[in-house]
């Protein structure tokens, strides 16, 4: 990956922490990092408001602060950081268009609670042509010795190709095993199609048919990184809970993706929102066909 880790602060421990973690990111890949922050000039008819400069200066200084607290921790990191002229979402969408990753911070654990920068995080995240990493403050912690990428597979080989390439990248860059996780449950009888029943008949039921499936859609990725150890994990029960039991002490969750628009805007999906919302490692969503 050529293009930069790509990462937006908002002046919050959240994004300190982002940003620490892009550049930590970026080091290993071997890639520039680039911070940004958006701030755009709204004027407001109101008895009292900042007038532009205090503003601008208050935007310079969120910046300040993120680019010398990496600066500080990665010495040798090329760092590039700008005030980017634009609301958060559009800004974000369009560093997107040129990043490898993009990185963002949110906050708390819960079903309610907001990411980095309120709703627009989840906005980013549904939208953006890159990865998207969203990354938890931790209390200075690190990520845990030993952990693993994991990452959900659904799907076919071609449906998770890009998901796989990512965490395998970051596992590759950490010295780092890849779990890659496949849950399946019971459906009703009429939730597989005639040829999948049987290809499950032939390969002995439908838990061997699933496992059969995860190791097809990982041995291009094996052959591709010879040195990075892969555990398939094949389990039974709901997605968005297996993937977070299987990920309670992982360096990252990496996802996949689809671009789901629903009558209030766009969606991200509930496994990826269980995900983001209740895992404490950080999580990649990666966009994918």
């Amino acid at each position: 990956m050529t293009r930069p880790v790509t990462v937006g602060v908002d002046g919050s421990r959240e994004g300190l922490a982002a940003a620490d973690w892009a550049a930590r990111e970026a080091s290993l890949r071997g890639v520039p990092l680039r911070i940004v922050h958006a701030w755009l000039w709204q004027p407001l008819d109101v008895p009292v408001v900042q007038d532009r400069k205090v503003q601008a200066d208050a935007a310079n200084a969120v910046l300040l602060e993120a680019e010398t607290h990496v600066s500080d921790r990665y010495p040798d990191l090329s760092v590039t950081a700008e005030v980017v002229p634009d609301t958060a979402v559009s800004a974000l969408l369009s560093e997107a268009e040129r990043a490898g990753m993009l990185v963002i911070g949110s906050r708390g654990y819960g079903a309610i609670a907001g990411f980095l920068l309120g709703s627009y995080g989840q906005q980013v995240i549904a939208s953006a042509t890159c990865p998207v990493v969203s990354v938890r403050a931790r209390d200075g912690q690190h990520e845990p010795e030993g952990g693993e990428v994991v990452v959900g597979q659904q799907g076919g080989a071609e449906d998770s190709d890009a998901v796989l390439a990512f965490a395998f990248e970051a596992a590759a860059a950490r010295g780092a095993t890849v779990r890659a996780v496949r849950a399946w449950s019971l459906p009703p009888i009429y939730a597989y199609s005639p040829g999948s029943m049987r290809l499950a008949d032939e390969a002995g039921g439908l838990e061997p048919f699933e496992r059969k499936t995860l190791e097809q859609a990982l041995a291009p990725w094996r052959e591709k990184f010879p040195t990075v150890p892969v555990i398939a994990h094949v389990e039974i029960g709901s997605a968005g809970q297996v993937l977070l039991s299987a990920a309670a002490r992982a360096q990252l969750l990496v996802l996949g993706r689809r671009e789901r628009r629903s009558p209030v805007g766009t969606r991200i999906g509930s496994v990826a929102h269980a995900a983001l919302h209740h895992a404490r490692c950080p999580v990649a969503l990666v966009p994918h066909a």
